[in-house]
């Protein structure tokens, strides 16, 4: 990871912050986690990281663009790193759980996407990057779902 710790520390600098060991641990757990994580399983696999040091580190590596936060629903986030330190992607997040899955990008929605974003007045708004996120459910909330219409008599 010395190519990441010399970007992260570049970022850090100027919020007067340095990369320490809890925060590369962060990075690290982020860095090898498939998904993005929740504080919960962030504490599940940093052994000795305590929660109120893993929430400040975080909004410190927010701060400086290199951890992303995704937000779920109401009150329910999780953390990945930037784009920056990984690559481009999308989420799909079930809004029965909150579980958040990263899409792989598909080659015709970036090149529409570059297109509008082109194409956007500079007056109105400059666009630097994009975002897509697709709402739906996971096949467990839709079993769920269909498992209490089923109890009430409706399926």
């Amino acid at each position: 990871m010395p190519e990441v710790d010399q970007i992260v520390a570049a970022r850090l600098r100027p919020l007067g912050q340095r990369l320490t060991p809890r925060r590369r641990s962060l990075l690290e757990i982020l860095r090898s986690a498939r998904h993005p994580l929740t504080i919960h399983e962030i504490l599940e696999r940093g052994r000795g990281l305590a929660m109120s040091s893993v929430y400040r580190n975080l909004t410190v590596l927010e701060q400086a663009g290199l951890v992303h936060r995704v937000i779920t629903r109401e009150d329910f986030a999780r953390y990945e790193l930037a784009e920056e330190l990984t690559e481009h992607h999308h989420h799909l997040i079930c809004s029965g759980c909150g579980l958040v899955r990263d899409m792989p990008t598909d080659v015709r929605v970036e090149r529409v996407m570059r297109s509008v974003m082109a194409g956007m007045p500079a007056d109105v708004f400059t666009p630097q990057s994009h975002r897509i996120d697709v709402m739906g459910m996971c096949p467990d909330c839709v079993q769920r779902r269909e498992r209490a219409t089923q109890a009430k008599g409706g399926g």
